[in-house]
């Protein structure tokens, strides 16, 4: 089914410390192999807050070599996010700035509201965004623009982002500061009815093809779609359309 994973560090408004990210880590790992999952979103439970990006009262006591290897370590956690085998739904609630916005792209569909702020602002602190923002930010909005959203360390909200193809659905905050959580909820339940197989690797397909030339891409999809044909079910998908029955997919 549908899995909600939701930062809760209240007191340093989600900022990402070296335990935070330890736990999203072994969170993830577990989810990598679990079939029963179909969709993970990934939300806040602090009001006005999604992430705040790095801890950096934590960063300010670390040595040069425990920095590096500490944006490693937040790079390489999510990167495990960004290869999830099945879909992930970033609920932009609140603020979502460095980090906090790296892991949001990391995520497959961001829904945000419209209050929500975000911004990758490292180089104000004379850093530069470290785990994917630079690549990921370019690959979603566009070279020049996420340059420009870079260079000047500037903070949209969310009916901006949604303009500029930052995030996929803008919505008003309710009185209970969900809204975002709420419309992707209501999105994981739109893919739920689909074939697990086919999802999984049709996230594969779109994700490697679009780090290659159409022509790769095209065998990609090609080898993506010969694992669906032998599986109960596609055959059960052509008898539920016979039948004229919802299907009930398996993952088989």
């Amino acid at each position: 089914g549908i899995v909600v994973l939701g930062l809760n560090r209240s007191y340093a408004k989600n900022a990402l410390s070296k335990n935070l990210l330890k736990m999203m880590s072994k969170a993830v790992d577990a989810l990598k192999s679990d079939k029963k999952v179909r969709t993970v979103i990934f939300r806040s439970e602090v009001p006005g807050i999604f992430c705040a990006g790095a801890d950096l009262k934590e960063r300010a006591k670390m040595h040069s070599s425990e920095v590096s290897s500490f944006v490693s370590k937040a790079r390489a956690t999510i990167n495990e996010m960004a290869n999830l085998p099945v879909p992930t739904i970033a609920a932009i609630d609140g603020a979502a700035l460095g980090g906090g916005l790296e892991l949001a792209l990391a995520c497959d569909i961001r829904v945000a509201a419209s209050s929500a702020k975000m911004g990758l602002v490292e180089t104000k602190l004379a850093i530069i965004p470290g785990a994917g923002g630079t690549q990921r930010l370019p690959r979603t909005i566009g070279v020049s623009l996420a340059k420009e959203l870079i260079f000047s360390a500037r903070i949209v909200d969310g009916e901006e982002a949604k303009s500029i193809g930052l995030i996929s659905h803008v919505v008003e905050q309710n009185e209970a500061g969900d809204a975002a959580y709420r419309r992707a909820l209501a999105l994981a339940k739109e893919f739920l009815p689909q074939g697990p197989v086919a999802m999984r690797v049709a996230k594969l397909a779109i994700n490697q093809g679009m780090e290659v030339d159409l022509v790769t891409g095209l065998a990609i999809e090609e080898a993506c779609y010969a694992q669906t044909i032998p599986t109960k079910d596609r055959i059960e998908g052509l008898l539920a359309f016979k039948e004229k029955r919802p299907p009930r997919y398996k993952g088989e």
